[in-house]
């Protein structure tokens, strides 16, 4: 994303900040890249345009801490915000949370254990252009154009770093889109998920939307056409308007007695 983005909130009417509203964003990065710092411009405009607190979470990445180090610490980022958030003015009481594409897939993984733990209660969770599905080899992955942001090569070099041992790829915390995860995820906090119709990542994403469909847990799958992995970082229009999406609905998710204009 550009410095002169337009997700800079400057000029646009942000709503105000309600305690106890709060967004937990994962970052991307293939699970080995600490890009914390290059979510900033989404952040700051998710606070200003939902209203909510954003913390954006530096996460630990492979391969210095593979799986399943990064879903497990982020679990216990999201539980400690649900328990003791409130004492920095954020007290997670209507917590949404999500990521794009390493990000999206770690939201995810939080999501179900959630479910599994019983808490804490998530009001949204936000997939954008996730991978959900790394028991299947990127090499076996077929993307929309002949040559995606996402090649094969690079997926490989991501899974192995951050999964070495492939036996654990199958893991419902790195695959739920996976053949072999067909656990029942009823009562999983809502989703949205968003896909970019380039992506090598698309159909697994798409196969995880229909999956929380059959659960009564989709809110929208969201499809952002002519755009391929990444594009919110080269394309501030497609980004803005994705963004308001989200926005949106991490809006109507956390604040539901708020009206469509704030």
């Amino acid at each position: 994303m550009s410095q002169e983005s337009p997700l800079s909130p400057e000029g646009r009417n942000p709503l105000p900040f309600r305690k106890g509203s709060s967004q937990v964003n994962f970052h991307g990065g293939g699970y080995v890249m600490p890009l914390t710092e290059i979510d900033d411009p989404l952040c700051r405009f998710l606070a200003a345009e939902a209203g909510v607190a954003v913390v954006n979470v530096d996460y630990v990445v492979a391969p210095q801490h593979p799986f399943p180090a990064p879903p497990r610490q982020a679990f216990e980022v999201v539980r400690w915000i649900a328990e003791h958030g409130g004492e920095h003015g954020w007290d997670g009481s209507r917590l949404s949370m999500g990521g794009q594409s390493a990000g999206g897939g770690l939201a995810a993984a939080v999501a179900r254990q959630a479910l599994e733990e019983g808490r804490p209660g998530i009001a949204l969770q936000v997939l954008h252009y996730p991978p959900l599905d790394l028991a299947t080899s990127a090499r076996d992955k077929r993307a929309a154009i002949a040559k995606p942001v996402l090649r094969p090569w690079m997926g490989e070099i991501f899974d192995s770093s951050y999964v070495p041992d492939p036996r654990e790829r199958a893991d419902r915390l790195v695959s739920p889109a996976g053949a072999a995860d067909t656990a029942d995820l009823k009562g999983i906090a809502p989703a949205l998920v968003v896909t970019a119709e380039y992506d090598l990542l698309r159909a697994e994403a798409v196969r995880y939307a229909e999956r929380l469909q059959r659960a009564g847990a989709l809110v929208e799958h969201h499809d952002v056409l002519g755009v391929d992995h990444g594009y919110d970082g080269k394309d501030d229009k497609k980004a803005l308007e994705t963004y308001d999406v989200i926005a949106r609905h991490v809006r109507r998710a956390v604040n539901p007695e708020a009206s469509e204009a704030g």
